[in-house]
Protein backbone atom coordinates (compact mmCIF):
# COMPACT_ATOMS: atom_id res chain seq x y z
CA UNK A 1 0.00 0.00 0.00
CA UNK A 2 1.49 3.81 -1.06
CA UNK A 3 0.06 6.67 0.34
CA UNK A 4 1.30 10.29 -1.22
CA UNK A 5 4.16 12.51 0.29
CA UNK A 6 4.71 16.32 -0.59
CA UNK A 7 5.48 16.49 -4.10
CA UNK A 8 2.61 14.27 -5.02
CA UNK A 9 4.96 11.63 -5.40
CA UNK A 10 4.01 8.17 -3.52
CA UNK A 11 6.29 6.27 -1.10
CA UNK A 12 5.53 3.42 0.91
CA UNK A 13 4.87 3.32 4.92
CA UNK A 14 6.78 0.89 6.22
CA UNK A 15 6.55 -2.23 7.71
CA UNK A 16 5.80 -2.74 11.78
CA UNK A 17 8.94 -4.32 12.14
CA UNK A 18 11.14 -1.79 10.50
CA UNK A 19 9.71 0.64 13.56
CA UNK A 20 12.79 -0.06 15.80
CA UNK A 21 15.24 0.39 13.48
CA UNK A 22 18.30 2.01 14.76
CA UNK A 23 18.22 6.18 14.62
CA UNK A 24 20.28 6.37 11.53
CA UNK A 25 18.23 4.12 9.50
CA UNK A 26 14.96 3.37 11.32
CA UNK A 27 11.48 5.16 9.55
CA UNK A 28 10.29 6.13 13.00
CA UNK A 29 11.68 7.87 16.06
CA UNK A 30 11.85 3.99 17.84
CA UNK A 31 12.66 6.19 21.54
CA UNK A 32 9.80 8.03 21.06
CA UNK A 33 7.56 5.17 20.25
CA UNK A 34 8.91 3.54 23.19
CA UNK A 35 7.93 6.01 25.59
CA UNK A 36 4.55 6.65 24.33
CA UNK A 37 3.61 2.89 24.57
CA UNK A 38 5.17 2.22 28.03
CA UNK A 39 3.18 5.22 28.93
CA UNK A 40 -0.08 4.06 27.07
CA UNK A 41 0.67 1.17 29.25
CA UNK A 42 1.16 2.56 32.57
CA UNK A 43 -1.97 4.68 32.03
CA UNK A 44 -4.24 1.83 30.99
CA UNK A 45 -2.80 0.04 34.94
CA UNK A 46 -3.63 3.02 36.66
CA UNK A 47 -7.32 4.09 35.17
CA UNK A 48 -8.11 0.29 36.10
CA UNK A 49 -6.62 0.76 39.72
CA UNK A 50 -7.92 4.17 40.54
CA UNK A 51 -11.45 4.12 38.70
CA UNK A 52 -12.88 0.78 40.61
CA UNK A 53 -14.51 2.08 43.98
CA UNK A 54 -16.89 4.78 42.01
CA UNK A 55 -17.34 1.81 38.49
CA UNK A 56 -18.33 -0.63 40.94
CA UNK A 57 -20.83 1.91 42.88
CA UNK A 58 -22.35 3.75 39.52
CA UNK A 59 -22.42 0.65 37.27
CA UNK A 60 -21.70 -2.63 39.33
CA UNK A 61 -19.01 -3.61 37.19
CA UNK A 62 -15.71 -2.78 38.45
CA UNK A 63 -14.10 -2.58 35.30
CA UNK A 64 -16.69 -0.03 33.77
CA UNK A 65 -13.93 2.22 32.90
CA UNK A 66 -11.55 -0.20 32.16
CA UNK A 67 -13.47 -1.45 29.18
CA UNK A 68 -14.30 2.03 28.02
CA UNK A 69 -10.72 3.02 27.98
CA UNK A 70 -9.42 0.08 26.41
CA UNK A 71 -12.49 0.85 23.34
CA UNK A 72 -10.91 4.73 23.57
CA UNK A 73 -7.73 3.68 23.04
CA UNK A 74 -8.07 1.08 20.43
CA UNK A 75 -10.19 3.94 18.80
CA UNK A 76 -7.35 6.45 19.32
CA UNK A 77 -4.35 3.73 17.59
CA UNK A 78 -6.47 2.99 14.68
CA UNK A 79 -7.37 7.17 13.85
CA UNK A 80 -3.50 7.37 14.94
CA UNK A 81 -2.71 4.88 12.18
CA UNK A 82 -4.77 6.68 9.71
CA UNK A 83 -2.98 10.04 10.80
CA UNK A 84 0.46 7.98 9.49
CA UNK A 85 -0.90 7.04 6.54
CA UNK A 86 -2.10 10.86 5.59
CA UNK A 87 1.23 13.16 4.21
CA UNK A 88 1.76 16.06 6.19
CA UNK A 89 1.03 18.49 2.92
CA UNK A 90 -2.47 17.35 4.02
CA UNK A 91 -3.03 19.32 7.27
CA UNK A 92 -0.82 22.23 5.47
CA UNK A 93 -3.54 22.12 2.49
CA UNK A 94 -6.67 21.88 4.78
CA UNK A 95 -6.04 23.66 7.51
CA UNK A 96 -8.78 26.26 7.41
CA UNK A 97 -11.45 23.42 6.46
CA UNK A 98 -9.84 22.10 9.89
CA UNK A 99 -10.36 25.00 11.63
CA UNK A 100 -13.68 25.70 10.34
CA UNK A 101 -14.77 22.31 11.57
CA UNK A 102 -13.53 23.07 15.27
CA UNK A 103 -15.26 26.43 15.20
CA UNK A 104 -18.59 24.22 14.09
CA UNK A 105 -17.89 21.80 16.49
CA UNK A 106 -17.53 24.23 19.39
CA UNK A 107 -20.80 25.95 18.54
CA UNK A 108 -22.97 22.41 17.91
CA UNK A 109 -21.69 21.72 21.66
CA UNK A 110 -23.26 24.99 22.77
CA UNK A 111 -26.16 24.18 21.02
CA UNK A 112 -26.66 20.44 21.75
CA UNK A 113 -24.15 19.65 24.09
CA UNK A 114 -24.38 17.83 27.61
CA UNK A 115 -24.50 19.75 30.71
CA UNK A 116 -21.97 17.98 33.66
CA UNK A 117 -21.55 19.77 36.56
CA UNK A 118 -22.43 23.44 35.33
CA UNK A 119 -20.50 22.77 32.35
CA UNK A 120 -21.23 22.33 28.73
CA UNK A 121 -18.26 20.57 27.13
CA UNK A 122 -19.78 17.43 25.92
CA UNK A 123 -21.61 16.52 22.37
CA UNK A 124 -23.52 13.60 22.81
CA UNK A 125 -22.64 10.84 19.87
CA UNK A 126 -24.77 8.01 21.17
CA UNK A 127 -23.18 5.89 23.88
CA UNK A 128 -19.78 8.59 23.09
CA UNK A 129 -19.32 11.77 24.46
CA UNK A 130 -17.66 13.95 22.26
CA UNK A 131 -15.32 17.01 23.99
CA UNK A 132 -15.06 19.48 21.55
CA UNK A 133 -12.31 21.44 22.70
CA UNK A 134 -10.11 18.79 22.29
CA UNK A 135 -10.07 18.54 18.47
CA UNK A 136 -9.80 22.64 18.80
CA UNK A 137 -7.16 22.41 20.01
CA UNK A 138 -4.84 19.92 17.24
CA UNK A 139 -7.20 21.81 14.33
CA UNK A 140 -6.05 25.22 15.70
CA UNK A 141 -2.66 24.63 15.95
CA UNK A 142 -2.52 22.62 12.85
CA UNK A 143 -3.48 26.15 11.17
CA UNK A 144 -1.44 28.37 13.52
CA UNK A 145 1.79 26.20 11.87
CA UNK A 146 -0.13 26.81 8.44
CA UNK A 147 -0.01 29.90 8.83
CA UNK A 148 3.39 31.17 10.08
CA UNK A 149 4.54 29.06 7.17
CA UNK A 150 2.37 31.41 5.03
CA UNK A 151 2.87 34.60 6.47
CA UNK A 152 6.55 34.40 7.59
CA UNK A 153 7.48 37.57 6.78
CA UNK A 154 3.46 39.67 7.39
CA UNK A 155 4.61 37.68 11.17
CA UNK A 156 7.85 39.48 11.92
CA UNK A 157 7.57 42.92 9.93
CA UNK A 158 4.19 43.77 9.99
CA UNK A 159 1.85 44.28 13.21
CA UNK A 160 -1.22 42.67 11.44
CA UNK A 161 0.72 39.76 10.34
CA UNK A 162 1.06 39.02 14.37
CA UNK A 163 -2.69 39.61 14.74
CA UNK A 164 -4.40 37.75 12.46
CA UNK A 165 -3.52 34.64 13.70
CA UNK A 166 -4.33 36.19 17.68
CA UNK A 167 -7.95 37.50 16.54
CA UNK A 168 -8.69 33.86 15.36
CA UNK A 169 -7.58 32.34 18.65
CA UNK A 170 -9.64 35.08 20.33
CA UNK A 171 -13.06 33.55 18.36
CA UNK A 172 -12.11 30.22 19.34
CA UNK A 173 -11.64 31.33 22.84
CA UNK A 174 -14.84 33.23 23.20
CA UNK A 175 -16.85 29.65 22.12
CA UNK A 176 -14.75 27.76 24.47
CA UNK A 177 -15.02 30.47 27.66
CA UNK A 178 -19.05 30.17 26.82
CA UNK A 179 -18.70 26.70 28.10
CA UNK A 180 -16.75 27.42 30.17
CA UNK A 181 -13.50 25.93 29.83
CA UNK A 182 -10.24 28.67 30.76
CA UNK A 183 -7.94 25.56 31.28
CA UNK A 184 -8.35 25.16 27.10
CA UNK A 185 -7.70 28.70 26.72
CA UNK A 186 -4.81 28.65 28.65
CA UNK A 187 -2.90 25.88 26.85
CA UNK A 188 -3.93 27.19 23.33
CA UNK A 189 -2.83 30.79 24.35
CA UNK A 190 0.53 29.75 25.75
CA UNK A 191 1.14 27.58 22.91
CA UNK A 192 0.66 30.00 20.00
CA UNK A 193 2.56 32.08 22.21
CA UNK A 194 5.90 30.55 22.17
CA UNK A 195 5.06 29.58 18.69
CA UNK A 196 5.05 33.12 17.37
CA UNK A 197 8.13 33.74 19.67
CA UNK A 198 10.16 30.57 17.55
CA UNK A 199 8.67 31.93 14.80
CA UNK A 200 10.84 35.07 14.99
CA UNK A 201 7.96 37.89 16.33
CA UNK A 202 9.56 40.61 17.47
CA UNK A 203 10.49 40.81 21.20
CA UNK A 204 8.15 43.70 21.81
CA UNK A 205 5.23 42.43 20.55
CA UNK A 206 6.13 38.87 22.51
CA UNK A 207 6.04 41.01 25.76
CA UNK A 208 2.70 42.67 24.97
CA UNK A 209 0.98 39.35 24.14
CA UNK A 210 1.98 38.17 27.34
CA UNK A 211 1.14 41.07 29.46
CA UNK A 212 -1.86 41.20 27.63
CA UNK A 213 -2.80 37.86 27.92
CA UNK A 214 -2.14 37.62 31.77
CA UNK A 215 -4.33 40.21 32.11
CA UNK A 216 -7.36 39.15 30.45
CA UNK A 217 -6.87 35.81 32.61
CA UNK A 218 -6.97 38.09 35.81
CA UNK A 219 -9.54 39.82 34.94
CA UNK A 220 -11.87 36.40 33.75
CA UNK A 221 -10.53 34.96 37.82
CA UNK A 222 -11.76 38.07 39.52
CA UNK A 223 -15.10 38.70 37.79
CA UNK A 224 -16.10 34.93 38.43
CA UNK A 225 -17.08 33.68 41.51
CA UNK A 226 -16.20 29.89 40.98
CA UNK A 227 -12.66 30.45 39.84
CA UNK A 228 -11.94 33.24 42.25
CA UNK A 229 -12.64 30.74 44.84
CA UNK A 230 -11.01 28.16 43.21
CA UNK A 231 -7.41 30.62 42.93
CA UNK A 232 -7.80 31.38 46.91
CA UNK A 233 -8.50 27.93 47.69
CA UNK A 234 -5.20 27.33 45.81
CA UNK A 235 -3.61 29.35 48.03
CA UNK A 236 -4.11 28.39 51.10
CA UNK A 237 -6.64 25.21 50.73
CA UNK A 238 -6.77 24.04 54.37
CA UNK A 239 -8.83 27.35 55.07
CA UNK A 240 -11.63 25.47 53.82
CA UNK A 241 -10.56 21.54 53.28
CA UNK A 242 -14.23 20.58 52.85
CA UNK A 243 -15.45 23.32 50.98
CA UNK A 244 -13.36 25.27 47.70
CA UNK A 245 -10.13 23.36 49.25
CA UNK A 246 -11.59 19.67 49.56
CA UNK A 247 -10.60 18.86 46.02
CA UNK A 248 -6.94 19.95 46.38
CA UNK A 249 -6.63 18.69 50.47
CA UNK A 250 -7.71 14.95 49.21
CA UNK A 251 -4.86 14.92 46.58
CA UNK A 252 -2.10 16.29 48.58
CA UNK A 253 -3.30 13.88 51.16
CA UNK A 254 -2.78 11.26 48.62
CA UNK A 255 0.66 12.77 47.56
CA UNK A 256 1.60 12.31 51.20
CA UNK A 257 0.45 9.06 52.31
CA UNK A 258 2.42 8.01 48.94
CA UNK A 259 5.71 9.24 50.08
CA UNK A 260 8.80 7.68 48.27
CA UNK A 261 8.00 4.08 47.66
CA UNK A 262 4.41 4.68 47.48
CA UNK A 263 1.58 2.51 49.34
CA UNK A 264 1.84 -0.22 46.33
CA UNK A 265 -0.63 -0.82 43.59
CA UNK A 266 -3.96 -0.61 44.40
CA UNK A 267 -3.77 0.46 48.15
CA UNK A 268 -4.87 4.03 47.19
CA UNK A 269 -7.00 4.93 49.88
CA UNK A 270 -8.34 8.67 48.02
CA UNK A 271 -9.47 6.86 45.15
CA UNK A 272 -12.38 5.71 47.85
CA UNK A 273 -14.16 8.31 46.33
CA UNK A 274 -12.40 10.88 48.98
CA UNK A 275 -10.68 12.23 45.81
CA UNK A 276 -13.22 13.46 43.02
CA UNK A 277 -12.40 12.70 39.36
CA UNK A 278 -9.55 10.16 41.05
CA UNK A 279 -9.53 8.37 37.31
CA UNK A 280 -9.96 11.78 34.97
CA UNK A 281 -7.81 14.89 36.05
CA UNK A 282 -6.30 14.02 39.24
CA UNK A 283 -5.06 10.60 38.63
CA UNK A 284 -1.66 11.61 38.85
CA UNK A 285 -2.52 11.79 43.08
CA UNK A 286 -3.63 8.52 42.87
CA UNK A 287 -0.16 7.76 41.04
CA UNK A 288 1.24 9.17 43.70
CA UNK A 289 -0.05 7.36 46.56
CA UNK A 290 -0.02 3.91 45.04
CA UNK A 291 3.83 4.08 43.58
CA UNK A 292 5.17 7.02 45.07
CA UNK A 293 7.61 9.72 44.14
CA UNK A 294 9.41 7.28 42.25
CA UNK A 295 6.45 6.56 40.02
CA UNK A 296 5.40 9.73 39.54
CA UNK A 297 9.24 10.37 38.31
CA UNK A 298 9.16 7.80 36.38
CA UNK A 299 6.17 8.73 34.37
CA UNK A 300 7.07 12.28 33.97
CA UNK A 301 10.62 11.09 33.14
CA UNK A 302 8.63 9.49 30.06
CA UNK A 303 6.46 12.24 29.09
CA UNK A 304 9.56 14.63 29.43
CA UNK A 305 11.14 12.32 26.73
CA UNK A 306 8.31 12.37 24.23
CA UNK A 307 8.16 16.22 24.73
CA UNK A 308 12.09 16.34 23.81
CA UNK A 309 11.98 13.85 21.24
CA UNK A 310 8.78 15.86 19.47
CA UNK A 311 10.94 19.14 19.64
CA UNK A 312 13.88 17.63 18.36
CA UNK A 313 11.52 16.48 15.12
CA UNK A 314 10.77 20.24 14.39
CA UNK A 315 14.15 21.27 15.03
CA UNK A 316 15.77 18.70 12.57
CA UNK A 317 12.18 19.82 9.74
CA UNK A 318 13.50 23.25 10.20
CA UNK A 319 17.14 22.15 9.62
CA UNK A 320 16.35 20.67 6.55
CA UNK A 321 14.07 23.47 5.35
CA UNK A 322 10.44 22.17 6.17
CA UNK A 323 9.28 24.53 8.01
CA UNK A 324 5.12 23.88 8.50
CA UNK A 325 6.77 20.27 9.86
CA UNK A 326 9.01 21.69 12.04
CA UNK A 327 6.40 24.55 13.43
CA UNK A 328 3.61 21.68 13.59
CA UNK A 329 6.23 19.45 15.35
CA UNK A 330 6.84 22.23 17.53
CA UNK A 331 3.12 23.82 18.25
CA UNK A 332 1.77 19.49 19.64
CA UNK A 333 5.56 19.33 21.59
CA UNK A 334 4.45 22.80 23.68
CA UNK A 335 1.02 21.54 24.00
CA UNK A 336 1.38 18.19 25.46
CA UNK A 337 4.38 19.37 27.50
CA UNK A 338 2.44 22.48 28.82
CA UNK A 339 -0.50 20.71 29.84
CA UNK A 340 1.28 18.03 31.84
CA UNK A 341 3.05 20.40 33.94
CA UNK A 342 -0.43 22.01 34.08
CA UNK A 343 -1.78 19.20 34.90
CA UNK A 344 0.63 17.76 37.76
CA UNK A 345 0.90 21.51 38.64
CA UNK A 346 -2.58 21.38 40.05
CA UNK A 347 -2.72 18.23 41.74
CA UNK A 348 0.26 19.15 43.76
CA UNK A 349 -0.90 22.65 44.65
CA UNK A 350 1.29 24.56 43.18
CA UNK A 351 -1.34 25.95 40.61
CA UNK A 352 -4.68 26.61 41.21
CA UNK A 353 -7.37 23.40 40.40
CA UNK A 354 -8.66 23.15 36.89
CA UNK A 355 -10.24 20.65 35.14
CA UNK A 356 -7.85 19.24 32.33
CA UNK A 357 -6.55 15.50 31.55
CA UNK A 358 -2.76 14.47 31.65
CA UNK A 359 -1.73 13.24 27.92
CA UNK A 360 -2.20 9.75 27.54
CA UNK A 361 -2.73 8.91 30.89
CA UNK A 362 -6.00 10.10 32.08
CA UNK A 363 -9.45 8.80 31.36
CA UNK A 364 -11.34 10.55 29.10
CA UNK A 365 -12.00 9.43 25.33
CA UNK A 366 -11.90 12.51 23.59
CA UNK A 367 -8.61 13.54 25.07
CA UNK A 368 -7.04 10.13 24.59
CA UNK A 369 -8.26 10.17 21.03
CA UNK A 370 -6.77 13.31 19.60
CA UNK A 371 -3.41 12.84 22.09
CA UNK A 372 -3.14 9.49 20.03
CA UNK A 373 -3.80 11.51 16.58
CA UNK A 374 -1.30 14.77 17.91
CA UNK A 375 1.53 11.44 18.70
CA UNK A 376 1.01 9.34 15.08
CA UNK A 377 1.09 13.29 13.39
CA UNK A 378 5.06 13.61 14.58
CA UNK A 379 5.80 10.21 13.58
CA UNK A 380 4.60 10.86 10.35
CA UNK A 381 6.29 14.33 10.46
CA UNK A 382 9.54 12.68 11.54
CA UNK A 383 9.27 9.71 8.80
CA UNK A 384 8.95 12.65 6.25
CA UNK A 385 11.91 14.46 7.67
CA UNK A 386 14.11 10.78 7.72
CA UNK A 387 12.74 10.42 3.68
CA UNK A 388 13.98 13.22 2.87
CA UNK A 389 17.09 13.13 4.52
CA UNK A 390 17.79 9.67 2.86
CA UNK A 391 16.64 11.61 -0.37
CA UNK A 392 19.21 14.31 -0.35
CA UNK A 393 21.63 11.56 0.04
CA UNK A 394 21.02 8.94 -2.51
CA UNK A 395 20.84 12.04 -4.66
CA UNK A 396 24.20 12.56 -3.75
CA UNK A 397 25.60 9.41 -4.52
CA UNK A 398 23.85 8.99 -7.69
CA UNK A 399 25.37 12.42 -8.83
Amino acid sequence: MKVMLLGGRFNPLPRLDSWWQSKDQGTFDNIFLTALLLVLAFSLVMVTSASIPVAERLYGNPLHFTIRHLIYMGMGLVAAYAVTRLPVSFWHNYNMQLLFAALALLVAVLVFGKNVNGSTRWLALGPINVQGAEPAKLFFFTYLASYLVRRHEEVRENLMGFLKPLIMLFVVAVLLLMQPDLGTVIVMFATAVVLLFLAGAKLWQFIALILTGLAAIAVLIFYSEYRWRRVTAFLDPWADPFGSGYQLTQSLMAFGRGGWSGQGLGNSIQKLEYLPEAHTDFIISVIGEETGFFGVAVLLGLLFIIVFRALMMGNRALQKGMSFHGFLAYALAIWIGFQTAVNAGMASGMMPTKGMTLPFVSYGGSSLIIMLMAAALLLRIDFEVRLQGKQAVSGGKHE
